[in-house]
């Protein structure tokens, strides 16, 4: 999808075309829905996470001014989603889903193997690893999101692959 089209949709959108704002759901649920389903770790809590970011979004569509990316802004209010959800109801200890991870040649095997080992990751630490590796924020970013000190994040982004590297059998190499 061109920026071009999400910011005519957002314009349509913001003055009440709500099929303009179901085209910017439909380009964005999918990312949306990773990054939720990666903090959470559970589908039904990243559902529910998808379903108020696009609720928030259409809510506050009016106080969206373009200076950053439309998929930008979204995905802030989803990592708030996912923050409030997580503060609003304690989840049992993170536990692994699926299977112990285990060296394998094929790459959907590798990933799952990496999803999982992420999933076992304790939960600051996790969310940590996946906006800094999977979505690209920078340690003053999540620190300024996540509400955290800079050296803190950078500590659980440093515990996260070190844990990562040793359950997945790399703790040998160099990344």
């Amino acid at each position: 999808m061109s920026s071009v089209n999400a910011e005519q949709w957002v314009r349509e959108a913001q003055q009440g075309d709500v099929a303009a704002f179901e085209r910017l759901y439909r380009a964005y649920v999918d990312r949306i829905y990773g990054l939720c389903f990666r903090m959470m770790v559970n589908h039904g809590d990243a559902e529910d996470c998808v379903q108020n970011t696009f609720i928030n979004a259409w809510r506050r569509l009016d106080q969206f001014r373009g200076r950053s990316d439309f998929g930008t802004w979204l995905h802030r209010i989803a990592v708030n989603e996912v923050l409030i959800a997580k503060r609003r109801r304690p989840l049992a200890p993170n536990q692994p889903r699926g299977h112990e991870p285990e060296a394998t040649a094929s790459g959907l095997d590798i990933a799952l193997d990496l999803d999982t080992a992420i999933a076992g990751l304790p939960d600051q630490a996790r969310q940590v690893f996946v906006l800094r590796a999977i979505y690209g924020h920078s340690h003053d970013e999540l620190a300024a999101l996540l509400g955290l000190a800079s050296g803190t994040v950078r500590a659980h982004y440093h515990h996260a692959r070190q844990v990562l590297k040793q359950q997945l059998g790399l703790e040998d190499s160099d990344d």
